[in-house]
């Protein structure tokens, strides 16, 4: 399944609108029904009101009303091992578990893996 998300999250890095930051990143999740939802990082010129890989995907996941994220891959054109944003880390755990594994590449592939729970230990929990 690694290698599915990892083709998936290349091409949506192609398709990155990144001409502020110039660094393309792409993701893919593996969703509770087993379809992969993918999204690239979408810049704006107002910084802050850009969409991360993550953010997309994600997006793409609640639009075809699914509501959780079994596997997670992140990789990026210029690093040699990219992991999610604070931002997105939280957003992530909105619809999946600590023990979700999260695949951290580069261009040849996975580099590292760790579970969400590993990049958020203290995630932010209305339950609590």
């Amino acid at each position: 399944m690694k290698d599915a998300l990892f083709a998936a999250a290349r091409e949506a890095m192609a398709n990155s609108h990144s001409p502020y930051s110039n660094f393309p990143v792409g993701a893919a999740l593996l969703s509770g029904s087993g379809a992969i939802f993918a999204g690239c990082n979408i810049e704006n010129a107002s910084y802050p009101e850009g969409w991360c890989a993550e953010t997309s995907a994600i997006s793409h996941l609640v639009m075809a009303g699914e509501n959780r994220i079994t596997e997670i891959l992140v990789v990026a054109e210029k690093m040699d091992r990219i992991t999610p944003c604070g931002g997105c880390r939280q957003r992530l755990i909105e619809f999946a578990a600590p023990a979700t594994p999260v695949h951290l590449c580069n261009q040849q592939g996975v580099v590292e893996t760790v579970t969400l729970g590993d990049l958020l230990p203290s995630s932010f929990d209305l339950d609590k």
